[in-house]
């Protein structure tokens, strides 16, 4: 950049002009491609929407096994194309949007736990306690095209700004940097390289899903104890909402608490995954109690991982690969609950065959 500012002094002086600005794009254009993103985005959050609605009548209605799962594959794409398309979005946005979307996806898991506990406890069937979610796409629907402003080239800095010149970027790079634009201009080599910087964030990401999905959907139901109350669905139900309580504290904890090396929270879950796995096993923990602290704790490693991996990325990357460093993160979560369940369910099965 010096050379190149000393060349057109050097320009100027010589030939006594004025330095000519760089040119810029046309106006059409910047409309053109404002209008492209704001249509690709629209039938991504239609079909985010439908799925979800889907979701729960398929399984409010489901007869068999199948139709159930149906309904689950649907809310599994609502949830995986709605968290890719908004986090992707965030790139547009200061980064300040991260710490309210990670909150707003904890308080999502909260409040869908704590409503079907509470209204199948009112005397709610699950069915009907299904049907009366239906109004919460159409909330997502009315907030995207109602309540979203569009974003506009802005500085998207504030006061992380501070913090985050004294990060280590993830990608070196010599080019001054450019504001947020479309992930497609970047070539293959440059998406490469960009991967292979945030293998550092999404290894640590993929191993607490991993550890605490397992935990939910291999060890949840065995943690069973005779000495409450609760019934054995109760129990069920009330770890989930535990679960999710931790998440959304945690999540909307990055104000307070900043964490720079994730792969402690990735360590802390296993060892979280361990623990319990053994008292399945041998059934030492006296008391019911002594899971539900256990399990808001795992709510917790969980969330805090999830919100200060993207809140780091955000301060590490450039704008110009910051849209593609998101969504690429956004394959840890997937790929930790995908491995969790190959791994959980056989050994689910093996347990209860022993018990």
């Amino acid at each position: 950049m010096g050379g190149c500012a000393g060349s057109r002094r050097r320009l100027s002086d010589s030939e006594g002009e004025e330095t000519v600005p760089e040119p810029r794009l046309p106006l059409l254009d910047h409309q053109g491609a404002h209008w492209k993103n704001a249509v690709g985005f629209c039938p991504r959050v239609l079909v985010s929407g439908i799925c979800a609605a889907g979701s729960f009548v398929l399984v409010a209605f489901s007869h068999s096994v199948g139709t159930g799962l149906c309904g689950v594959v649907l809310a599994s794409i609502s949830s995986g194309l709605g968290e890719v398309t908004f986090l992707s979005l965030t790139a547009f946005y200061p980064r300040a949007v991260i710490s309210w979307w990670s909150s707003g996806t904890g308080g999502a898991g909260l409040l869908g736990a704590l409503s079907y506990l509470g209204l199948t406890q009112a005397g709610l069937s699950p069915q009907q306690t299904l049907l009366s979610m239906l109004g919460i796409p159409a909330l997502l629907l009315a907030s995207y095209f109602l309540l979203l402003t569009s974003p506009e080239a802005q500085d998207p800095g504030g006061e992380e700004e501070a913090e985050s010149s004294a990060r280590q970027p993830l990608i070196r790079t010599e080019a001054p940097e450019s504001k947020p634009g479309s992930s497609s201009s970047l070539s293959l080599r440059e998406r490469w390289t960009v991967f292979k910087g945030l293998l550092w964030y999404i290894v640590p990401l993929v191993v607490v899903y991993f550890a605490e999905y397992f935990i939910n959907q291999g060890l949840f139901e065995l943690l069973f104890f005779r000495n409450t109350s609760l019934s054995h669905a109760q129990q069920y139900r009330w770890y989930q909402m535990l679960y999710q309580a931790g998440v959304f504290a945690s999540r909307s904890s990055l104000r307070c608490c900043h964490i720079r090396f994730t792969w402690a929270l990735a360590l802390l879950q296993s060892l979280n995954l361990a623990f319990l796995l053994a008292d399945v096993w041998f059934g030492f923990l006296p008391s019911i109690y002594f899971v539900f602290l256990i399990i808001l704790y795992e709510g917790l490693l969980g969330g805090a991982a999830y919100v200060n991996t993207f809140h780091n990325i955000a301060l590490e990357t450039s704008d110009e690969h910051r849209e593609f460093a998101m969504a690429t993160t956004c394959i840890s979560d997937t790929l930790g609950i995908s491995l969790s369940g190959l791994l959980a369910l056989p050994l689910h099965d093996f347990l209860c065959q022993l018990s």
